[in-house]
């Protein structure tokens, strides 16, 4: 397998695991689980992290004149890292709300 293919696989893998505890993170705060949800989007933050510098590693080796082939794999990854992204904002978001329903 080739680098490239390893380094997206690792993108996807690090990613999708973030986006699920991102999700997971709602399902808390809809139980009142506030505290909870939070350290679900930090522990998720620091999963997703992986997934970003691995993916920085290619920028970096194409940055430095190494030619960085274009795969559906990579766009693949690329999406999902985006997507894990989106996710992590929405999760804080309803957890807000969630978290201000409950005062009311």
């Amino acid at each position: 397998m080739e680098q490239i293919e390893l380094i997206s696989f690792q993108i996807i893998s690090t990613v999708g695991t973030a986006r699920s505890m991102y999700i997971e993170a709602i399902q808390l705060a809809k139980e009142g689980k506030f505290e909870e949800a939070r350290n679900k989007i930090i522990a998720g933050d620091d999963i997703f992290a992986d997934g970003h510098r691995a993916h920085a590693s290619l920028i970096q080796q194409e940055a430095s004149g190494e030619r960085v082939e274009f795969q559906l794999l990579l766009m693949h990854a690329e999406d999902q890292l985006m997507s894990a992204e989106g996710f992590k904002i929405i999760a804080s978001e309803f957890i807000d709300v969630y978290e201000k329903m409950a005062s009311i």
